[in-house]
């Protein structure tokens, strides 16, 4: 396939790199030179000096034969025209990064398909929903749904109260096949475990199943769940402001930003919401306003570092969920690490967005690019393909991967080693970033 992605600002950076990794004919165009002077060498990809709106240089790249153009700079005005006139010379779809709900409601949606944007990525919308499907769930470090949600991957991080601790996974005490350990995040290492690795104290355990299970898995963790009714805010960010509107109905919000002209905006815009003036960095600030009481803490600044050093401090405090947005990918690693609960990151959430898009060009495969260093692809199987030839345990699959579970004839089961993939199965398989095109020969 061919994909142009316009902007080479921390999304489209991140999107091309991820995309590179996939053996598709990626260009990067951004009128800045020194943006494009920073990417790599090593990937797979060409980068174009020029701007999105003109003409020539659209023509110049081929935007005539390109199946998927995407534009995310900054600025929603750029990306929407830029997709209108790629569209008008010929590509096959268009995604446009915008920054207001305005654009999706259905009657101004219809306009934008008429000129040609067939689809949109709102960050901060993504965001929103992630944190509230963090709070739902705030239990676990990560919920993904897969297979419109009748597959669940949980990330749980594993404390000294957790039943299975020190437990190899050979010897779980578990009477039937009801999940499957994808994958163990132990310190800034991704493992794709065997039936020898055990759990250890600390590890981020991604558990793969289906609804009925989840409480099952809840419990082998020892995890309680809590009802999220208050919610303190750091930051009168644009995902805060976005979360705001989103859920001032579901939750008490009270807002702390240090800057009085903003929040006495963001008193206009949320009457049903608390909003404070006041540096939330500040411990006193945090005891004056009882942050100890809250059910949940979000710390939704620009700085992933304040961020970080925030959930520490609202932890000591007793507050039962914390969510961190860290946007500089670098860090995620390490946040995961630390006691600062769910961390969300826009880059990887539009990403993910964008290859769901991507499915719709090519019927080979699904992907969600949610975690940091890992991948989780759901994969049709076709006729004659390596993956049918023996039963799994028999497979020898290359490292680094494992099949979580499938989808045939609309039921969902967990594969185990004695499970035989047939033609036409939808198999959920996770693996280590960047190895996942060595893995799709299995199933072609």
């Amino acid at each position: 396939m061919k994909i142009i992605i316009v902007g080479a600002g921390e999304v489209g950076t991140h999107l091309a790199k991820m995309l590179s990794n996939e053996d598709q004919d990626i260009i990067l165009l951004d009128n800045d030179q020194d943006r494009l002077d920073v990417i790599d060498s090593s990937y797979n990809l060409m980068t174009w000096n020029g701007s999105p709106s003109s003409f020539r240089t659209l023509r110049d790249i081929g935007v005539q034969n390109c199946d998927l153009y995407i534009a995310v700079t900054p600025y929603e005005t750029r990306n929407l025209t830029s997709c209108g006139i790629a569209r008008k010379l010929g590509a096959a779809k268009t995604v446009a990064r915008i920054d207001s709900d305005e654009f999706q409601e259905p009657d101004n949606s219809a306009v934008l398909r008429s000129l040609g944007i067939d689809y949109l990525i709102y960050p901060e919308s993504l965001a929103s929903e992630e944190i509230h499907t963090a709070m739902r769930h705030n239990w676990a470090r990560y919920w993904g749904e897969l297979h419109d949600g009748d597959l669940i991957l949980i990330g749980v991080k594993i404390r000294t109260e957790c039943p299975i601790l020190n437990c190899k996974l050979r010897d779980l005490p578990v009477k039937a096949h009801d999940f499957h350990v994808a994958a163990i995040k132990r310190n800034n290492e991704t493992i794709i475990p065997s039936g020898n690795d055990a759990i250890l104290q600390d590890d981020i355990v991604y558990f793969i199943t289906t609804a009925p299970y989840v409480e099952e898995v809840r419990e082998l963790c020892g995890k309680r769940k809590k009802t999220i009714r208050k919610v303190m805010i750091m930051g009168g960010s644009p995902i805060a402001l976005r979360f705001a509107l989103d859920y001032h109905d579901r939750y008490h919000i009270k807002i702390i930003d240090i800057d009085r002209e903003h929040c006495e905006q963001l008193a206009m815009m949320l009457p049903d919401c608390e909003i404070l003036v006041g540096d939330g960095r500040d411990i006193e600030v945090l005891r004056e306003n009882n942050v100890g009481q809250y059910d949940a803490f979000l710390s939704l600044t620009d700085s992933s570092e304040t961020n970080i050093l925030a959930c520490l401090t609202a932890k000591e405090f007793g507050v039962p969920k914390t969510i961190a947005d860290v946007e500089n990918i670098q860090f995620l690693s390490q946040a995961e690490n630390l006691n600062i609960g769910t961390t969300i990151n826009k880059k990887l959430l539009a990403s993910s967005h964008i290859f769901k898009i991507l499915l719709d060009t090519d019927q080979s495969s699904a992907k969600c690019l949610a975690l940091a260093d890992a991948e989780v692809a759901e994969l049709k199987v076709r006729e004659g393909a390596r993956i049918t030839k023996a039963q799994v345990k028999d497979l020898r699959l290359p490292y680094g991967m494992t099949l979580a579970a499938l989808v045939r004839d609309g039921r969902c089961e967990m594969v185990g080693g004695y499970t035989r993939i047939i033609p036409g199965d939808y198999v959920v398989v996770f693996c280590l970033s960047g190895s996942i095109h060595k893995i799709e020969k299995w199933f072609s």
